[in-house]
């Protein structure tokens, strides 16, 4: 509350000039975003916080000796890209590991990058592409073949993870797994060829256990090279322009030990994405008893707000808050049906989160999920009340207009994702030609519903803000198909406010981030091109021409290059990230 009132009597007392200054960037279209169209010249930066907004004159007034002063040279400005769902915990511990595909645009580029990293593999590890793509952003419209990945790559184990659904193993990853006729899972398909013999396809039927199963066999990278792995993906989003992310957790990420990294960088202040986390039950029927344990031993560390629980100074529980209430969306495979004792396990859940006044978060795709989990969460309600406790659904393809008024009658947000830009055509395949709005964003901000936009990244959806804009400004998936009618896309200004002060109400932060305000934190984005203008189609491959956080510039580009910190050398030498980088912004030839 301190610091909230802090925040509010800056922003009350306007420019002062007494204050000293750190930072000024001058000659620039700063977007404010604290109302469309509202644009200002120049920007002053003091202790990690706005401290001044104007004209060049007005600001420069602010400049002492030791003022950096910055000339964005007429570029826009931008508050930074807070991603309201993102894995960046699990991702920043094999980021490094990865080869990512992630805005390729060619299927042909891609099985050459999958030879060339193998050429340099060293024996014993894998190559592995873990989401993050599609075969509508490919020029040639198709998945891999089998045997084009075994062409590519036959002497060296190589899994490719495709969304929820499916996952290909070459011949020698088959070898090293040891996959035969007689491996089976629960909830996925080995499949076999005509000679009883596996091919390579994992199929999720519904869940994708069978492929995050498969993944973790892989192997995970030393800690010493999950240090410098989390440096390289923050530093990652920090070039896409994201200088926040609400993490979800996630299967396979168990706290404290997976978050342990992430926490050492924050204390050694070398953490560049201010980074909010939820956290996840790992056994399923266990789930209540995790929650019970963390409710003794979480201590959270605000390290300078870097590195924190969340807004309310407390963890909170999600995505799963328990596993029966998971429904995956796979749409290769039917809608699941989620079974009899969910409620009675995410009753349990909810109450002891409720008492102890945790936020909480809830993974749910399909309308007929939502409405057996809101009826939960009512029941819950009558019994405890919420009073304001700040809880949201995550994706909500389906939800429906009457479940909306009733989360906005119990006070939640919705945090969605551009998942449809990656699976609209598979759903419009499975479902027929829509022509309502999924998830139902425009209706969702007609009712004052708070809503956060994010990616989803890095399992399924890519990391890549951009595309998720993209996808709300035009409404159409990666290989260009309309599935939005044009009353429901977004503004520019709307879209960027989701990913910006929209995604802040998910982590109880919208009164210190997300606007270009005096008294907000200091992050903002120096942006090569004009959001605002630029054809839409080349908003899917903008980037950071300069990102500063918390006051500090964290990333620059050739332009900017002499601001910029120096990068740490990728480890291990031979990892992808050191040629490849992450998301292709070019065409597959960073």
């Amino acid at each position: 509350m301190k610091r909230l009132m802090l925040a509010a009597a800056i922003a009350a007392a306007g420019t002062n000039t007494s204050m000293a200054t750190d930072l000024i960037v001058t000659n620039a279209k700063v977007a404010t975003m604290v109302k469309d169209g509202q644009f200002v010249q120049a920007v002053a930066i003091d202790n990690g916080k706005i401290s001044a907004l104007g004209t060049n004159a007005q600001v420069l007034k602010q400049k002492t000796a030791n003022t950096q002063v910055i000339d964005a040279g007429g570029r826009t400005v931008i508050p930074g890209l807070n991603d309201s769902h993102l894995h960046i915990i699990r991702e920043g511990l094999n980021y490094n590991a990865e080869l990512r595909w992630d805005g390729v645009t060619s299927l042909k580029r891609a099985l050459e990058m999958l030879k060339e990293q193998a050429a340099r593999t060293p024996e014993g590890q894998w190559i592995k592409v873990v989401g993050g793509w599609n075969e509508y952003q490919f020029e040639e419209k198709r998945l891999p073949t089998l045997a084009e990945i075994n062409e590519a790559v036959p002497d060296k184990p190589v899994f490719l993870l495709y969304l929820y659904g499916l996952g290909f193993l070459n011949q020698k990853g088959i070898q090293v797994l040891g996959y035969d006729k007689d491996t089976q899972y629960k909830d996925g398909v080995v499949e076999l060829g005509a000679d009883g013999k596996p091919t390579g396809l994992l199929v999720a039927k519904p869940n994708a256990l069978i492929l995050y199963s498969t993944l973790a066999k892989t192997g995970m990278l030393p800690r010493d090279q999950q240090v410098n792995s989390t440096q390289q993906y923050y530093r990652e989003l920090n070039r896409l322009g994201v200088t926040s992310a609400i993490d979800a957790g996630g299967g396979g990420q168990a706290y404290p030990d997976d978050y342990a990294v992430s926490l050492e960088l924050a204390k050694d202040g070398k953490l560049t994405v201010r980074t909010s986390y939820y956290l996840f039950a790992q056994k399923p029927g266990k789930e209540l008893e995790d929650y019970q344990r963390w409710l003794t031993q979480t201590k959270p560390d605000k390290n300078d707000h870097l590195f924190y629980a969340n807004g309310y100074n407390t963890e909170g529980g999600g995505e799963n808050l328990v596993w029966s209430a998971a429904d995956f969306e796979n749409f290769l495979e039917p809608r699941p049906d989620m079974p009899e004792h969910m409620e009675g396990e995410l009753e349990a859940v909810l109450k002891l989160l409720v008492k102890n006044r945790w936020p909480f978060r809830i993974h749910a795709t399909y309308g007929e999920s939502i409405e057996r989990d809101l009826a939960v969460i009512e029941k819950v309600d009558r019994e405890l009340g919420l009073k304001g406790l700040r809880w949201f659904f995550d994706h909500a393809e389906t939800i429906s207009d009457d479940q909306l008024a009733r989360v906005k009658k119990l006070g939640g947000g919705i945090a969605v994702q551009n998942r449809m830009y990656f699976q609209g055509e598979a759903y419009w395949k499975r479902y027929g030609a829509q022509t309502r709005q999924m998830p139902p964003i425009r209706t969702m901000l007609k009712m004052g519903i708070p809503v956060g936009l994010g990616t989803d990244g890095t399992r399924v959806s890519s990391y890549g803000p951009w595309p998720s804009v993209y996808w709300a400004v035009s409404g159409k998936t990666a290989g260009g198909l309309q599935i939005w009618q044009d009353k429901d896309r977004l503004s520019r200004h709307e879209a960027l406010r989701l990913m910006t002060r929209g995604s802040a109400w998910m982590s109880g932060e919208e009164k210190l981030k997300g606007t270009l305000a005096v008294g907000q934190y200091a992050d903002l984005v120096i942006l090569p091109q004009d959001y605002f203008t630029m054809p839409v189609d080349g908003i899917r491959n903008l980037e950071a021409a300069l990102t500063i956080v918390n006051g500090k510039v964290v990333y620059a580009n050739d332009t900017f290059g002499k601001y910029a910190p120096p990068a740490p050398a990728v480890l291990p030498e031979w990892s992808p990230v050191k040629f490849y980088g992450g998301y292709q912004n070019n065409n597959g030839n960073r």
